[in-house]
Protein backbone atom coordinates (compact mmCIF):
# COMPACT_ATOMS: atom_id res chain seq x y z
CA UNK A 1 0.00 0.00 0.00
CA UNK A 2 1.57 3.54 -0.74
CA UNK A 3 2.42 5.92 1.84
CA UNK A 4 3.10 9.39 2.22
CA UNK A 5 6.97 8.96 2.24
CA UNK A 6 6.70 6.63 -1.29
CA UNK A 7 5.16 9.56 -3.10
CA UNK A 8 7.45 12.58 -1.33
CA UNK A 9 9.83 9.80 -3.09
CA UNK A 10 8.32 9.65 -6.32
CA UNK A 11 7.82 13.43 -6.64
CA UNK A 12 11.80 14.24 -5.56
CA UNK A 13 12.44 12.05 -8.48
CA UNK A 14 10.40 14.05 -10.40
CA UNK A 15 12.51 17.11 -9.49
CA UNK A 16 15.57 15.71 -10.28
CA UNK A 17 14.51 15.98 -13.79
CA UNK A 18 12.37 19.45 -13.82
CA UNK A 19 14.97 21.73 -12.73
CA UNK A 20 14.38 21.06 -9.09
CA UNK A 21 10.84 21.59 -8.51
CA UNK A 22 8.40 18.40 -8.01
CA UNK A 23 5.72 17.79 -10.46
CA UNK A 24 2.93 17.27 -9.01
CA UNK A 25 0.73 17.57 -11.83
CA UNK A 26 2.67 14.48 -13.83
CA UNK A 27 2.70 12.08 -11.00
CA UNK A 28 -0.77 12.90 -10.00
CA UNK A 29 -1.86 12.41 -13.45
CA UNK A 30 -0.28 8.79 -14.13
CA UNK A 31 -2.08 7.64 -11.22
CA UNK A 32 -4.95 8.73 -12.26
CA UNK A 33 -4.48 6.52 -15.61
CA UNK A 34 -3.53 3.99 -13.28
CA UNK A 35 -7.05 3.57 -11.94
CA UNK A 36 -8.91 3.92 -15.19
CA UNK A 37 -6.29 1.35 -16.71
CA UNK A 38 -7.10 -1.13 -13.61
CA UNK A 39 -11.72 -0.15 -14.06
CA UNK A 40 -11.81 0.47 -17.73
CA UNK A 41 -14.06 3.20 -16.42
CA UNK A 42 -13.81 6.83 -17.12
CA UNK A 43 -12.19 8.49 -13.59
CA UNK A 44 -12.76 12.35 -12.63
CA UNK A 45 -11.63 13.18 -8.85
CA UNK A 46 -12.97 15.91 -7.36
CA UNK A 47 -10.86 17.14 -4.01
CA UNK A 48 -10.88 20.42 -1.74
CA UNK A 49 -7.64 21.69 0.67
CA UNK A 50 -9.60 21.18 3.43
CA UNK A 51 -8.27 18.64 6.39
CA UNK A 52 -5.16 20.32 7.21
CA UNK A 53 -4.61 23.22 9.48
CA UNK A 54 -5.65 26.48 8.61
CA UNK A 55 -8.56 28.58 8.13
CA UNK A 56 -10.79 26.32 5.61
CA UNK A 57 -11.10 28.67 2.16
CA UNK A 58 -14.02 29.62 0.75
CA UNK A 59 -13.48 27.99 -2.12
CA UNK A 60 -13.43 24.47 -0.41
CA UNK A 61 -16.91 23.85 -0.16
CA UNK A 62 -18.93 22.64 -3.15
CA UNK A 63 -20.03 25.68 -4.71
CA UNK A 64 -22.26 26.44 -8.09
CA UNK A 65 -18.96 27.48 -10.28
CA UNK A 66 -17.83 23.81 -9.55
CA UNK A 67 -19.80 22.89 -12.88
CA UNK A 68 -17.30 24.65 -14.93
CA UNK A 69 -15.34 21.77 -13.39
CA UNK A 70 -16.95 19.29 -14.29
CA UNK A 71 -18.46 20.05 -17.48
CA UNK A 72 -14.97 20.16 -18.27
CA UNK A 73 -13.76 16.85 -16.89
CA UNK A 74 -16.86 15.02 -18.91
CA UNK A 75 -16.23 16.88 -22.28
CA UNK A 76 -13.74 13.91 -23.42
CA UNK A 77 -14.89 10.75 -21.73
CA UNK A 78 -16.50 8.25 -23.67
CA UNK A 79 -18.67 5.30 -21.93
CA UNK A 80 -21.74 5.02 -19.50
CA UNK A 81 -20.39 4.32 -16.94
CA UNK A 82 -18.01 6.59 -14.18
CA UNK A 83 -15.97 6.58 -11.28
CA UNK A 84 -15.51 9.67 -8.70
CA UNK A 85 -12.94 9.97 -6.27
CA UNK A 86 -14.32 11.93 -3.60
CA UNK A 87 -12.46 14.18 -0.87
CA UNK A 88 -14.30 17.42 0.39
CA UNK A 89 -16.04 19.29 3.23
CA UNK A 90 -19.53 19.52 1.76
CA UNK A 91 -21.14 22.48 0.70
CA UNK A 92 -24.48 23.63 -1.19
CA UNK A 93 -26.82 20.80 -2.11
CA UNK A 94 -28.30 22.85 -4.62
CA UNK A 95 -25.27 22.56 -6.53
CA UNK A 96 -24.98 18.85 -5.68
CA UNK A 97 -28.43 18.48 -6.90
CA UNK A 98 -27.25 20.48 -9.97
CA UNK A 99 -24.09 17.71 -10.42
CA UNK A 100 -25.61 14.91 -10.19
CA UNK A 101 -28.32 15.76 -12.24
CA UNK A 102 -25.64 16.52 -15.31
CA UNK A 103 -23.51 13.74 -14.23
CA UNK A 104 -26.53 11.53 -14.63
CA UNK A 105 -27.23 12.74 -17.73
CA UNK A 106 -23.91 12.56 -19.28
CA UNK A 107 -23.66 8.94 -18.07
CA UNK A 108 -26.51 6.49 -18.10
CA UNK A 109 -24.99 3.53 -16.81
CA UNK A 110 -23.53 3.04 -12.80
CA UNK A 111 -21.53 5.46 -11.11
CA UNK A 112 -19.66 4.56 -7.90
CA UNK A 113 -17.86 6.96 -5.40
CA UNK A 114 -14.55 6.81 -4.12
CA UNK A 115 -13.66 7.81 -0.84
CA UNK A 116 -10.12 7.25 0.28
CA UNK A 117 -10.17 9.80 3.29
CA UNK A 118 -13.35 11.83 3.96
CA UNK A 119 -16.91 13.30 1.61
CA UNK A 120 -19.01 15.00 4.61
CA UNK A 121 -22.45 17.10 4.23
CA UNK A 122 -23.58 17.51 1.27
CA UNK A 123 -20.25 15.49 0.05
CA UNK A 124 -21.95 12.10 1.55
CA UNK A 125 -25.27 13.18 -0.57
CA UNK A 126 -23.35 13.34 -3.82
CA UNK A 127 -21.68 9.71 -2.70
CA UNK A 128 -25.32 8.75 -2.56
CA UNK A 129 -26.38 9.98 -5.47
CA UNK A 130 -24.29 6.70 -6.78
CA UNK A 131 -24.99 2.95 -7.20
CA UNK A 132 -22.60 2.18 -4.49
CA UNK A 133 -19.79 3.53 -2.55
CA UNK A 134 -16.09 2.28 -2.22
CA UNK A 135 -14.36 3.06 1.46
CA UNK A 136 -11.13 1.67 3.11
CA UNK A 137 -11.30 1.32 6.71
CA UNK A 138 -10.19 4.76 7.60
CA UNK A 139 -12.57 6.52 5.35
CA UNK A 140 -15.68 8.24 6.54
CA UNK A 141 -18.95 9.77 5.52
CA UNK A 142 -21.14 12.83 7.17
CA UNK A 143 -24.40 13.55 8.75
CA UNK A 144 -26.23 15.57 6.02
CA UNK A 145 -28.47 17.52 8.28
CA UNK A 146 -28.37 21.18 6.91
CA UNK A 147 -26.60 23.82 8.59
CA UNK A 148 -28.18 26.96 8.40
CA UNK A 149 -27.40 30.49 9.03
CA UNK A 150 -28.19 31.68 12.78
CA UNK A 151 -27.43 35.01 14.84
CA UNK A 152 -24.62 34.68 17.04
CA UNK A 153 -23.83 37.55 19.11
CA UNK A 154 -23.77 40.62 16.37
CA UNK A 155 -22.69 38.00 13.74
CA UNK A 156 -23.90 34.99 11.86
CA UNK A 157 -22.91 31.58 12.34
CA UNK A 158 -23.63 28.22 10.45
CA UNK A 159 -25.71 26.01 13.43
CA UNK A 160 -28.06 22.75 12.83
CA UNK A 161 -31.28 23.79 11.10
CA UNK A 162 -32.52 21.85 13.71
CA UNK A 163 -31.44 23.49 16.46
CA UNK A 164 -33.25 26.34 15.39
CA UNK A 165 -36.31 24.36 14.76
CA UNK A 166 -35.85 23.16 18.52
CA UNK A 167 -35.41 26.51 20.05
CA UNK A 168 -38.62 27.58 18.47
CA UNK A 169 -40.13 24.34 19.64
CA UNK A 170 -38.83 25.04 22.83
CA UNK A 171 -40.62 28.87 22.86
CA UNK A 172 -43.97 27.48 22.10
CA UNK A 173 -44.02 25.24 24.35
CA UNK A 174 -42.80 27.40 27.39
CA UNK A 175 -45.12 30.08 26.12
CA UNK A 176 -48.37 27.46 26.29
CA UNK A 177 -47.64 26.09 30.01
CA UNK A 178 -46.78 29.48 31.26
CA UNK A 179 -48.19 32.66 28.38
CA UNK A 180 -45.89 35.13 31.10
CA UNK A 181 -42.63 33.13 29.29
CA UNK A 182 -43.56 35.33 26.16
CA UNK A 183 -41.65 38.40 27.38
CA UNK A 184 -38.34 36.42 28.46
CA UNK A 185 -38.60 34.35 24.57
CA UNK A 186 -39.67 37.62 23.12
CA UNK A 187 -36.06 39.18 21.90
CA UNK A 188 -34.94 35.63 21.72
CA UNK A 189 -37.83 35.00 18.59
CA UNK A 190 -37.46 38.93 17.45
CA UNK A 191 -33.44 37.81 16.68
CA UNK A 192 -34.35 35.03 14.96
CA UNK A 193 -36.92 36.09 12.80
CA UNK A 194 -39.61 33.30 11.38
CA UNK A 195 -37.99 33.33 7.95
CA UNK A 196 -35.18 30.84 10.11
CA UNK A 197 -37.69 28.56 11.24
CA UNK A 198 -39.16 28.68 7.48
CA UNK A 199 -35.58 28.57 5.91
CA UNK A 200 -34.71 25.81 8.43
CA UNK A 201 -37.63 23.48 7.82
CA UNK A 202 -37.22 23.46 4.35
CA UNK A 203 -33.72 22.92 4.09
CA UNK A 204 -34.27 19.71 6.22
CA UNK A 205 -37.07 18.71 3.58
CA UNK A 206 -34.42 19.65 0.91
CA UNK A 207 -31.26 17.60 1.89
CA UNK A 208 -33.63 14.41 2.95
CA UNK A 209 -36.21 14.32 0.31
CA UNK A 210 -33.08 14.57 -2.55
CA UNK A 211 -30.98 11.57 -1.11
CA UNK A 212 -34.00 9.62 -0.62
CA UNK A 213 -34.95 9.95 -4.65
CA UNK A 214 -31.61 9.46 -5.00
CA UNK A 215 -31.31 6.60 -3.51
CA UNK A 216 -34.72 4.98 -4.95
CA UNK A 217 -33.63 5.63 -8.33
CA UNK A 218 -29.64 4.29 -8.15
CA UNK A 219 -28.38 2.70 -5.23
CA UNK A 220 -31.46 0.92 -4.32
CA UNK A 221 -33.17 0.71 -7.72
CA UNK A 222 -31.94 -3.36 -7.92
CA UNK A 223 -34.48 -3.86 -4.93
CA UNK A 224 -37.07 -2.65 -6.60
CA UNK A 225 -39.37 -4.56 -8.92
CA UNK A 226 -38.37 -4.40 -12.77
CA UNK A 227 -41.45 -6.30 -14.24
CA UNK A 228 -40.87 -4.94 -17.56
CA UNK A 229 -43.96 -3.19 -19.95
CA UNK A 230 -46.87 -5.33 -19.05
CA UNK A 231 -46.22 -6.26 -15.26
CA UNK A 232 -46.81 -9.36 -13.05
CA UNK A 233 -49.06 -11.56 -15.18
CA UNK A 234 -50.90 -13.29 -11.76
CA UNK A 235 -51.97 -12.07 -8.61
CA UNK A 236 -49.39 -13.73 -6.54
CA UNK A 237 -46.44 -11.79 -8.68
CA UNK A 238 -48.37 -8.64 -8.63
CA UNK A 239 -48.63 -8.75 -4.73
CA UNK A 240 -44.75 -10.20 -4.55
CA UNK A 241 -43.78 -6.74 -6.80
CA UNK A 242 -45.85 -4.57 -4.78
CA UNK A 243 -44.21 -5.31 -1.79
CA UNK A 244 -40.71 -5.43 -3.44
CA UNK A 245 -41.17 -1.64 -4.07
CA UNK A 246 -42.40 -0.34 -0.87
CA UNK A 247 -39.71 -2.26 0.88
CA UNK A 248 -37.50 -0.59 -1.16
CA UNK A 249 -38.85 3.09 -0.65
CA UNK A 250 -39.44 2.47 3.03
CA UNK A 251 -35.37 1.90 3.00
CA UNK A 252 -34.92 4.60 1.20
CA UNK A 253 -36.81 6.71 3.47
CA UNK A 254 -34.91 5.49 6.85
CA UNK A 255 -31.24 5.85 5.31
CA UNK A 256 -32.23 9.13 4.10
CA UNK A 257 -33.38 10.19 7.09
CA UNK A 258 -31.31 8.29 9.02
CA UNK A 259 -28.32 10.17 8.04
CA UNK A 260 -30.30 13.71 8.04
CA UNK A 261 -31.08 13.20 11.93
CA UNK A 262 -29.04 15.65 14.23
CA UNK A 263 -30.52 13.73 17.12
CA UNK A 264 -28.60 11.10 15.97
CA UNK A 265 -25.42 11.75 15.45
CA UNK A 266 -25.53 14.59 17.65
CA UNK A 267 -22.82 16.60 15.82
CA UNK A 268 -22.80 17.85 11.65
CA UNK A 269 -18.54 16.42 11.88
CA UNK A 270 -18.94 13.37 13.15
CA UNK A 271 -17.70 10.36 10.78
CA UNK A 272 -19.81 7.74 9.39
CA UNK A 273 -17.40 4.99 9.13
CA UNK A 274 -18.24 2.26 5.82
CA UNK A 275 -19.83 -0.59 8.58
CA UNK A 276 -21.90 1.92 10.19
CA UNK A 277 -23.66 2.88 6.94
CA UNK A 278 -23.37 -0.80 5.29
CA UNK A 279 -25.59 -1.48 8.58
CA UNK A 280 -28.33 1.15 7.67
CA UNK A 281 -28.66 -0.38 4.14
CA UNK A 282 -25.90 1.28 1.77
CA UNK A 283 -24.37 -0.42 -0.52
CA UNK A 284 -20.57 -0.15 0.10
CA UNK A 285 -17.36 -2.27 -1.11
CA UNK A 286 -14.23 -2.40 0.49
CA UNK A 287 -11.32 -0.23 -1.36
CA UNK A 288 -8.95 -2.79 0.28
CA UNK A 289 -10.58 -5.76 -2.17
CA UNK A 290 -8.64 -5.27 -4.86
CA UNK A 291 -4.82 -4.50 -3.56
CA UNK A 292 -4.18 -2.75 -7.13
CA UNK A 293 -7.45 -0.11 -6.98
CA UNK A 294 -6.54 0.67 -3.40
CA UNK A 295 -3.14 1.45 -4.14
CA UNK A 296 -4.01 3.73 -7.24
CA UNK A 297 -6.74 6.09 -5.89
CA UNK A 298 -4.55 6.21 -2.19
CA UNK A 299 -1.53 7.42 -4.32
CA UNK A 300 -4.01 10.11 -6.46
CA UNK A 301 -5.22 10.83 -2.42
CA UNK A 302 -1.63 11.30 -0.92
CA UNK A 303 -0.78 13.64 -4.26
CA UNK A 304 -3.41 15.81 -3.57
CA UNK A 305 -2.52 16.28 0.27
CA UNK A 306 0.59 16.85 -0.88
CA UNK A 307 -0.08 19.27 -3.70
CA UNK A 308 -2.50 20.98 -1.15
CA UNK A 309 0.37 21.69 1.49
CA UNK A 310 2.87 23.57 -0.74
CA UNK A 311 0.78 25.15 -3.19
CA UNK A 312 -1.98 27.72 -2.91
CA UNK A 313 -4.15 25.49 -4.63
CA UNK A 314 -7.85 25.05 -2.69
CA UNK A 315 -10.10 22.47 -4.87
CA UNK A 316 -9.11 20.24 -7.86
CA UNK A 317 -11.90 18.63 -10.22
CA UNK A 318 -9.85 16.69 -12.84
CA UNK A 319 -10.27 13.39 -14.74
CA UNK A 320 -7.83 10.48 -16.17
CA UNK A 321 -6.89 12.21 -19.43
CA UNK A 322 -5.22 15.19 -17.26
CA UNK A 323 -8.48 18.02 -17.74
CA UNK A 324 -8.45 19.85 -15.01
CA UNK A 325 -10.23 22.51 -12.86
CA UNK A 326 -8.18 24.52 -10.47
CA UNK A 327 -9.78 26.82 -7.74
Amino acid sequence: MPNRAQIQHELSASAQQNNGVPDHDSVRRRHMARVHLLTGRPVILYYSNWTGSGQISDKAPIRLDDIHGFMGAVQDLDGSDLDLILHTPGGDPNTVETIVNYLRHKFDGELRAFVPLAAMSAGTMLALACDQIFMAAHSRLGPIDPQVLQPLGNQLARAPASAALRQFERAREDIIKNPGAASAWEPILDKYGTFLLDQSRAAQALSQELVELWLIKWMLNGHLSQTGTHGPRNLRDRLSSRQKNWTARRKASEIAAWFASYDKHHSHGRGIGRDLARAQGVVISDLEKSQAIQDAVLSVHHTLMLTFEVSQVVKVIENHLGDSYFA
